[in-house]
C-alpha cells in the first residue's frame, strides 16, 4: 500500500497557494517516470491559446498516461515544469491549473525557465513522477 506525507512546515513560503507542496514523503508501491508532455493532441496538433490550454492539455495527457498503468493524478509525486521564455511573464494558468488537478496535497514541483523548447510554439513541458499502489 502506498502511503504520502506532504510537508509544508511554517518558516517557509505558502507554495500551496501555487498549486503545489514544499515537499512529499512516499512510502511502497510502484514508480513510474513519464516523458514530458507537452500541450499536443494524439495527432501532434498544438492546441491553440497559448500557456493555460497547453497546461490543460499536458496534465491530460499526464493522466492519460497513468491511467494506462492503472494510476491518476493522485499518485503523481513529483512534476517539474519547463516553461519557455516566451511565456516568462504569464504564470498564472500554471499555478490556476495546479489548483484544479490537484485540489489536496498537491505534489512538489519545480518551474524552470527555459530558453525554448523543441518546438517554438510549445509553451511548456510537463515531467511528472508517480508512485502507483
Amino acid at each position: 500500500m502506498t502511503q504520502r506525507q506532504t510537508i509544508n512546515p511554517a518558516g517557509l513560503f505558502d507554495s500551496q497557494q501555487y498549486g503545489f507542496s514544499q515537499a512529499m514523503v512516499v512510502e511502497g508501491g510502484r514508480r513510474m517516470l513519464l516523458s514530458g508532455q507537452v500541450g499536443v493532441d494524439e495527432n501532434e496538433n498544438i492546441v491553440e491559446g497559448g500557456i493555460g490550454p497547453q497546461m490543460l492539455k499536458a496534465l491530460d495527457n499526464i493522466d492519460h498516461l497513468l491511467q494506462q498503468a492503472g494510476g491518476n493524478l493522485s499518485h503523481v509525486v513529483m512534476l517539474r515544469i519547463y516553461i519557455a521564455e516566451a511565456a516568462r511573464d504569464d504564470q498564472g494558468p500554471i499555478a490556476e491549473a495546479l489548483r484544479r488537478y490537484f485540489p489536496t496535497n498537491p505534489p512538489p514541483s519545480s518551474w524552470i525557465i527555459v530558453t525554448g523548447l523543441s518546438l517554438p510554439e510549445w509553451l511548456i513541458e510537463i515531467e511528472a513522477e508517480a508512485v502507483l499502489p
